[in-house]
Protein backbone atom coordinates (compact mmCIF):
# COMPACT_ATOMS: atom_id res chain seq x y z
CA UNK A 1 0.00 0.00 0.00
CA UNK A 2 1.15 3.40 -1.09
CA UNK A 3 2.15 6.30 1.64
CA UNK A 4 -1.00 8.15 0.15
CA UNK A 5 -3.31 5.01 0.81
CA UNK A 6 -2.26 4.94 4.29
CA UNK A 7 -2.45 8.15 5.22
CA UNK A 8 -5.98 8.73 3.77
CA UNK A 9 -7.19 5.25 5.21
CA UNK A 10 -5.56 5.87 8.62
CA UNK A 11 -7.43 9.58 8.72
CA UNK A 12 -11.16 7.47 7.75
CA UNK A 13 -10.12 4.64 10.59
CA UNK A 14 -9.80 7.17 13.52
CA UNK A 15 -13.15 8.90 12.46
CA UNK A 16 -14.54 5.08 12.03
CA UNK A 17 -13.70 4.39 14.99
CA UNK A 18 -15.12 6.56 17.22
CA UNK A 19 -18.14 7.09 15.22
CA UNK A 20 -18.80 3.55 15.54
CA UNK A 21 -18.20 3.25 19.12
CA UNK A 22 -20.77 6.75 19.69
CA UNK A 23 -23.54 5.14 17.42
CA UNK A 24 -23.28 1.55 18.84
CA UNK A 25 -23.36 3.14 22.71
CA UNK A 26 -26.14 5.26 21.86
CA UNK A 27 -28.27 2.07 20.45
CA UNK A 28 -27.45 0.41 23.14
CA UNK A 29 -28.06 3.16 25.74
CA UNK A 30 -31.47 3.69 23.82
CA UNK A 31 -32.43 -0.09 24.92
CA UNK A 32 -31.00 -0.33 28.34
CA UNK A 33 -33.18 2.79 28.89
CA UNK A 34 -36.34 1.12 27.44
CA UNK A 35 -35.77 -2.44 28.75
CA UNK A 36 -33.32 -2.27 32.07
CA UNK A 37 -35.79 -1.51 34.57
CA UNK A 38 -38.15 -4.66 33.03
CA UNK A 39 -34.94 -7.09 33.04
CA UNK A 40 -34.44 -5.67 36.85
CA UNK A 41 -37.82 -6.58 37.98
CA UNK A 42 -37.46 -10.08 36.11
CA UNK A 43 -34.84 -10.15 39.10
CA UNK A 44 -31.97 -10.69 36.20
CA UNK A 45 -28.05 -10.60 37.50
CA UNK A 46 -25.83 -8.63 36.41
CA UNK A 47 -24.15 -10.85 34.26
CA UNK A 48 -27.15 -11.98 32.63
CA UNK A 49 -28.03 -8.76 31.20
CA UNK A 50 -24.66 -7.86 30.29
CA UNK A 51 -24.72 -11.24 28.26
CA UNK A 52 -28.04 -10.17 26.84
CA UNK A 53 -26.58 -6.96 25.14
CA UNK A 54 -23.62 -8.89 24.29
CA UNK A 55 -25.93 -11.30 22.27
CA UNK A 56 -27.98 -8.37 21.32
CA UNK A 57 -25.01 -5.71 20.09
CA UNK A 58 -24.52 -7.60 16.53
CA UNK A 59 -27.90 -7.01 15.39
CA UNK A 60 -27.24 -2.79 15.38
CA UNK A 61 -24.68 -3.41 13.37
CA UNK A 62 -26.10 -3.63 9.52
CA UNK A 63 -27.65 0.13 10.67
CA UNK A 64 -24.94 1.45 11.82
CA UNK A 65 -21.83 0.19 9.69
CA UNK A 66 -23.01 2.58 6.32
CA UNK A 67 -23.94 5.31 8.54
CA UNK A 68 -20.64 5.69 10.30
CA UNK A 69 -18.55 5.04 7.25
CA UNK A 70 -20.68 7.93 5.98
CA UNK A 71 -19.54 10.08 8.62
CA UNK A 72 -15.89 9.05 8.42
CA UNK A 73 -15.68 9.55 4.75
CA UNK A 74 -17.45 12.77 4.90
CA UNK A 75 -15.05 13.94 8.07
CA UNK A 76 -11.59 12.62 6.98
CA UNK A 77 -11.79 13.83 3.44
CA UNK A 78 -13.26 17.46 4.68
CA UNK A 79 -10.72 17.46 7.12
CA UNK A 80 -8.10 16.99 4.07
CA UNK A 81 -9.79 19.59 2.21
CA UNK A 82 -9.80 22.00 4.75
CA UNK A 83 -6.07 21.55 4.71
CA UNK A 84 -5.51 21.96 0.85
CA UNK A 85 -3.99 18.38 1.16
CA UNK A 86 -6.85 17.22 -1.54
CA UNK A 87 -5.80 20.11 -3.77
CA UNK A 88 -1.89 19.42 -2.99
CA UNK A 89 -2.19 15.99 -3.69
CA UNK A 90 -4.36 16.81 -7.61
CA UNK A 91 -2.00 19.33 -8.34
CA UNK A 92 0.35 16.38 -8.57
CA UNK A 93 -1.57 14.72 -10.90
CA UNK A 94 -3.31 12.39 -8.86
CA UNK A 95 -7.45 11.66 -9.51
CA UNK A 96 -9.86 11.11 -6.80
CA UNK A 97 -9.45 7.40 -8.03
CA UNK A 98 -6.31 7.30 -6.90
CA UNK A 99 -6.21 9.33 -4.04
CA UNK A 100 -9.67 7.52 -2.68
CA UNK A 101 -8.55 4.15 -3.76
CA UNK A 102 -8.05 2.77 0.01
CA UNK A 103 -11.61 3.71 0.59
CA UNK A 104 -13.09 1.53 -1.75
CA UNK A 105 -11.18 -1.23 -0.82
CA UNK A 106 -12.34 -0.55 2.80
CA UNK A 107 -16.06 -0.26 1.54
CA UNK A 108 -15.41 -3.29 -0.22
CA UNK A 109 -14.30 -4.92 3.01
CA UNK A 110 -17.05 -3.48 4.98
CA UNK A 111 -19.51 -4.93 2.27
CA UNK A 112 -18.17 -8.47 2.29
CA UNK A 113 -18.82 -7.79 6.11
CA UNK A 114 -22.28 -7.17 6.20
CA UNK A 115 -22.86 -9.98 3.64
CA UNK A 116 -21.67 -12.27 6.27
CA UNK A 117 -23.52 -10.63 8.93
CA UNK A 118 -26.90 -10.85 7.51
CA UNK A 119 -26.33 -13.95 6.81
CA UNK A 120 -25.10 -15.90 10.11
CA UNK A 121 -24.36 -13.72 12.41
CA UNK A 122 -26.94 -11.41 12.46
CA UNK A 123 -29.89 -13.69 12.31
CA UNK A 124 -28.29 -15.74 15.34
CA UNK A 125 -28.12 -12.63 16.99
CA UNK A 126 -31.79 -11.82 16.60
CA UNK A 127 -32.94 -15.10 17.36
CA UNK A 128 -31.09 -15.83 20.29
CA UNK A 129 -31.31 -12.16 21.78
CA UNK A 130 -35.11 -12.91 21.55
CA UNK A 131 -35.02 -16.26 23.33
CA UNK A 132 -32.99 -14.84 26.11
CA UNK A 133 -35.57 -12.22 26.39
CA UNK A 134 -38.55 -14.52 26.58
CA UNK A 135 -36.50 -17.13 29.00
CA UNK A 136 -35.93 -14.48 31.13
CA UNK A 137 -39.53 -13.39 30.83
CA UNK A 138 -40.89 -17.10 31.71
CA UNK A 139 -38.27 -17.59 34.65
CA UNK A 140 -39.86 -14.61 36.26
CA UNK A 141 -43.46 -15.59 34.69
CA UNK A 142 -42.80 -19.52 36.41
CA UNK A 143 -42.78 -17.56 40.10
CA UNK A 144 -46.28 -16.80 40.22
CA UNK A 145 -48.09 -18.96 37.67
CA UNK A 146 -47.41 -22.64 36.32
CA UNK A 147 -45.82 -23.83 33.46
CA UNK A 148 -48.91 -23.98 31.30
CA UNK A 149 -50.03 -20.03 32.19
CA UNK A 150 -46.69 -19.10 31.01
CA UNK A 151 -46.22 -17.49 27.40
CA UNK A 152 -49.46 -18.15 26.53
CA UNK A 153 -51.08 -16.68 23.11
CA UNK A 154 -54.91 -16.51 22.60
CA UNK A 155 -56.72 -17.86 19.28
CA UNK A 156 -53.15 -18.73 17.30
CA UNK A 157 -53.86 -19.65 13.81
CA UNK A 158 -51.40 -20.56 10.78
CA UNK A 159 -52.17 -21.34 6.83
CA UNK A 160 -49.06 -23.62 5.74
CA UNK A 161 -49.37 -22.97 2.12
CA UNK A 162 -46.78 -25.59 1.26
CA UNK A 163 -48.47 -28.17 2.76
CA UNK A 164 -52.53 -27.34 2.38
CA UNK A 165 -52.76 -27.21 6.50
CA UNK A 166 -54.89 -24.68 8.23
CA UNK A 167 -54.03 -24.77 11.71
CA UNK A 168 -56.61 -22.62 14.58
CA UNK A 169 -55.76 -22.63 18.68
CA UNK A 170 -57.29 -21.37 21.02
CA UNK A 171 -54.56 -21.18 23.32
CA UNK A 172 -50.92 -22.03 23.29
CA UNK A 173 -47.82 -21.66 26.20
CA UNK A 174 -45.01 -20.68 24.18
CA UNK A 175 -43.25 -21.95 27.34
CA UNK A 176 -44.81 -25.40 27.69
CA UNK A 177 -45.24 -26.45 23.81
CA UNK A 178 -48.96 -27.26 24.87
CA UNK A 179 -52.28 -26.16 22.73
CA UNK A 180 -55.60 -26.33 23.66
CA UNK A 181 -58.57 -26.23 21.26
CA UNK A 182 -56.71 -27.29 18.46
CA UNK A 183 -57.72 -27.61 15.04
CA UNK A 184 -56.18 -28.79 11.56
CA UNK A 185 -57.76 -28.67 8.04
CA UNK A 186 -55.90 -31.12 5.32
CA UNK A 187 -56.98 -29.31 2.53
CA UNK A 188 -57.47 -31.23 -1.05
CA UNK A 189 -57.30 -30.59 -4.65
CA UNK A 190 -58.96 -27.15 -5.25
CA UNK A 191 -58.49 -26.83 -1.57
CA UNK A 192 -61.47 -28.58 -0.77
CA UNK A 193 -61.33 -29.83 2.97
CA UNK A 194 -60.34 -33.02 3.35
CA UNK A 195 -59.80 -34.32 6.52
CA UNK A 196 -60.31 -32.37 10.07
CA UNK A 197 -58.84 -32.91 12.95
CA UNK A 198 -60.43 -31.47 15.83
CA UNK A 199 -58.44 -31.89 19.80
CA UNK A 200 -58.94 -30.59 23.22
CA UNK A 201 -55.04 -30.31 23.65
CA UNK A 202 -52.13 -31.21 21.93
CA UNK A 203 -48.24 -30.41 21.89
CA UNK A 204 -44.99 -30.63 19.57
CA UNK A 205 -42.53 -33.66 20.25
CA UNK A 206 -39.51 -31.39 18.98
CA UNK A 207 -37.64 -34.95 19.08
CA UNK A 208 -39.55 -36.76 16.29
CA UNK A 209 -40.84 -33.32 14.58
CA UNK A 210 -44.43 -34.33 14.88
CA UNK A 211 -47.64 -33.59 16.90
CA UNK A 212 -49.10 -35.24 19.77
CA UNK A 213 -52.94 -34.38 19.79
CA UNK A 214 -55.20 -35.45 22.57
CA UNK A 215 -58.99 -36.65 22.96
CA UNK A 216 -60.09 -35.47 20.14
CA UNK A 217 -61.91 -36.78 16.71
CA UNK A 218 -60.12 -37.00 12.88
CA UNK A 219 -63.22 -36.21 10.60
CA UNK A 220 -63.09 -37.08 6.74
CA UNK A 221 -64.50 -35.34 4.08
CA UNK A 222 -66.24 -36.70 0.56
CA UNK A 223 -64.09 -34.61 -1.86
CA UNK A 224 -66.75 -33.60 -4.25
CA UNK A 225 -70.18 -33.31 -2.33
CA UNK A 226 -68.19 -32.40 1.05
CA UNK A 227 -70.24 -34.65 3.41
CA UNK A 228 -68.91 -36.75 6.32
CA UNK A 229 -67.62 -39.80 5.38
CA UNK A 230 -66.03 -41.34 8.26
CA UNK A 231 -65.51 -39.71 12.33
CA UNK A 232 -62.49 -41.38 14.54
CA UNK A 233 -62.35 -40.17 18.06
CA UNK A 234 -59.11 -40.90 19.66
CA UNK A 235 -57.40 -40.53 23.22
CA UNK A 236 -54.03 -39.61 21.97
CA UNK A 237 -52.81 -40.06 18.50
CA UNK A 238 -49.67 -39.15 16.94
CA UNK A 239 -49.44 -37.56 13.49
CA UNK A 240 -46.34 -37.72 11.83
CA UNK A 241 -47.67 -35.73 8.82
CA UNK A 242 -47.45 -32.21 10.91
CA UNK A 243 -44.47 -31.15 10.94
CA UNK A 244 -45.24 -28.05 11.95
CA UNK A 245 -43.15 -26.02 14.44
CA UNK A 246 -44.64 -23.83 16.99
CA UNK A 247 -42.58 -21.22 16.50
CA UNK A 248 -42.88 -21.08 12.41
CA UNK A 249 -46.37 -20.34 13.77
CA UNK A 250 -45.62 -17.84 16.22
CA UNK A 251 -43.09 -15.95 13.64
CA UNK A 252 -46.46 -14.43 11.78
CA UNK A 253 -47.85 -12.71 14.67
CA UNK A 254 -44.56 -10.80 14.64
CA UNK A 255 -43.47 -7.71 12.64
CA UNK A 256 -41.15 -8.32 9.03
CA UNK A 257 -38.77 -6.19 10.77
CA UNK A 258 -38.11 -8.11 14.08
CA UNK A 259 -37.31 -11.13 11.67
CA UNK A 260 -33.86 -12.30 10.40
CA UNK A 261 -33.49 -13.30 7.03
CA UNK A 262 -33.76 -17.24 7.52
CA UNK A 263 -37.00 -16.45 9.64
CA UNK A 264 -38.19 -14.16 6.73
CA UNK A 265 -37.56 -17.35 4.38
CA UNK A 266 -38.99 -19.89 6.44
CA UNK A 267 -42.15 -17.33 6.74
CA UNK A 268 -42.37 -17.54 3.06
CA UNK A 269 -42.28 -20.55 2.28
CA UNK A 270 -45.78 -21.06 4.31
CA UNK A 271 -47.25 -18.06 2.83
CA UNK A 272 -49.14 -18.28 -0.64
CA UNK A 273 -48.07 -16.49 -3.75
CA UNK A 274 -51.38 -14.33 -3.93
CA UNK A 275 -54.28 -13.95 -1.88
CA UNK A 276 -52.23 -13.23 1.43
CA UNK A 277 -52.25 -9.29 1.99
CA UNK A 278 -48.84 -9.95 4.36
CA UNK A 279 -46.42 -11.34 1.93
CA UNK A 280 -45.27 -8.08 0.05
CA UNK A 281 -44.10 -6.74 3.60
CA UNK A 282 -42.32 -9.83 4.26
CA UNK A 283 -40.77 -10.07 0.70
CA UNK A 284 -39.43 -6.16 0.77
CA UNK A 285 -37.96 -7.22 4.38
CA UNK A 286 -35.81 -10.09 2.66
CA UNK A 287 -35.01 -8.81 -0.48
CA UNK A 288 -33.65 -5.02 1.54
CA UNK A 289 -31.44 -7.08 3.81
CA UNK A 290 -30.21 -8.88 0.77
CA UNK A 291 -29.26 -5.46 -1.15
CA UNK A 292 -27.98 -3.59 2.00
CA UNK A 293 -24.50 -5.09 1.70
CA UNK A 294 -24.16 -2.65 -1.61
CA UNK A 295 -24.98 0.60 0.47
CA UNK A 296 -20.93 0.80 1.72
CA UNK A 297 -20.14 0.87 -1.59
CA UNK A 298 -22.93 3.80 -2.78
CA UNK A 299 -21.79 5.43 0.08
CA UNK A 300 -18.15 6.20 -0.87
CA UNK A 301 -19.38 6.58 -4.76
CA UNK A 302 -22.16 9.70 -2.71
CA UNK A 303 -19.67 10.94 0.38
CA UNK A 304 -16.24 11.34 -1.53
CA UNK A 305 -17.29 13.50 -4.57
CA UNK A 306 -19.45 15.24 -1.93
CA UNK A 307 -16.62 15.73 0.97
CA UNK A 308 -14.00 17.14 -1.71
CA UNK A 309 -16.09 18.95 -3.78
CA UNK A 310 -17.19 21.37 -0.77
CA UNK A 311 -16.78 24.81 0.82
CA UNK A 312 -13.48 24.56 3.10
CA UNK A 313 -15.04 25.22 6.53
CA UNK A 314 -15.32 23.51 9.90
CA UNK A 315 -15.22 19.93 9.06
CA UNK A 316 -17.72 19.07 11.24
CA UNK A 317 -20.29 20.00 8.41
CA UNK A 318 -19.48 16.56 7.20
CA UNK A 319 -21.36 15.30 10.20
CA UNK A 320 -24.63 17.51 9.37
CA UNK A 321 -24.18 16.24 5.53
CA UNK A 322 -23.67 12.76 6.15
CA UNK A 323 -26.96 13.11 8.61
CA UNK A 324 -28.90 14.58 5.81
CA UNK A 325 -28.28 12.12 3.17
CA UNK A 326 -28.63 9.46 5.81
CA UNK A 327 -32.37 10.38 6.66
CA UNK A 328 -32.65 11.23 3.04
CA UNK A 329 -31.63 7.95 2.44
CA UNK A 330 -34.11 6.61 5.24
CA UNK A 331 -37.36 8.51 4.36
CA UNK A 332 -37.37 7.01 1.31
CA UNK A 333 -36.34 3.21 1.83
CA UNK A 334 -39.60 3.74 4.55
CA UNK A 335 -41.71 5.13 2.01
CA UNK A 336 -41.29 2.68 -0.65
CA UNK A 337 -41.26 0.19 2.09
CA UNK A 338 -44.39 1.47 2.89
CA UNK A 339 -45.82 1.32 -0.50
CA UNK A 340 -44.26 -2.52 -1.00
CA UNK A 341 -46.02 -3.62 1.71
CA UNK A 342 -49.54 -2.21 1.19
CA UNK A 343 -49.21 -3.56 -2.47
CA UNK A 344 -48.71 -0.56 -3.99
CA UNK A 345 -45.43 -0.85 -5.33
CA UNK A 346 -43.69 -4.31 -6.64
CA UNK A 347 -41.81 -5.53 -3.70
CA UNK A 348 -38.72 -5.82 -5.67
CA UNK A 349 -39.20 -2.24 -6.85
CA UNK A 350 -39.45 -1.12 -3.21
CA UNK A 351 -36.43 -2.75 -2.16
CA UNK A 352 -34.20 -1.83 -5.35
CA UNK A 353 -35.41 1.70 -5.39
CA UNK A 354 -33.42 3.32 -2.34
CA UNK A 355 -30.35 2.21 -3.41
CA UNK A 356 -30.65 2.42 -7.36
CA UNK A 357 -31.47 6.23 -6.48
CA UNK A 358 -28.59 6.61 -4.16
CA UNK A 359 -26.24 4.84 -7.05
CA UNK A 360 -27.01 7.11 -9.44
CA UNK A 361 -26.61 10.01 -7.06
CA UNK A 362 -23.44 8.76 -6.78
CA UNK A 363 -22.73 8.29 -10.42
CA UNK A 364 -23.68 12.19 -11.18
CA UNK A 365 -21.64 13.52 -8.62
CA UNK A 366 -18.74 11.23 -9.65
CA UNK A 367 -19.46 12.83 -13.22
CA UNK A 368 -19.47 16.70 -11.86
CA UNK A 369 -16.02 16.05 -9.05
CA UNK A 370 -14.23 14.13 -12.46
CA UNK A 371 -12.73 11.50 -10.59
CA UNK A 372 -9.99 10.21 -13.49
Amino acid sequence: MKLIDRHVLSQCLQTFAIAFFAFVGLLLLQNVYDNLKDLIDMGVGTGAILYYYAVLLPSYLPTVLPLVFMISILFSLGQLHRSNEITAMRACGLGLWQITRSLWVFGAVLAVALFVLNAKIVPWSVEESRSIWDGYSYSSQLKSASADEVGVVNSLAFNNFEEKRLWFMSRFSKYSGRAWGVMVSQLGEHNAEAMRVMASEGEYDAATGSWVLYRGRVISFDPVTQDVVRSVPFEKRVFTDFTETPLTMQLREKRAKDLSMGELSEVLATIPPTGDPDRDQYLVRYYSMGLSPFICLIVVGISVPFAVTGVRVNAFVGLSKAMGLFFAYFALANLATMMGGQGRMNPMLAAVLPPACAALLALWLARKARFA
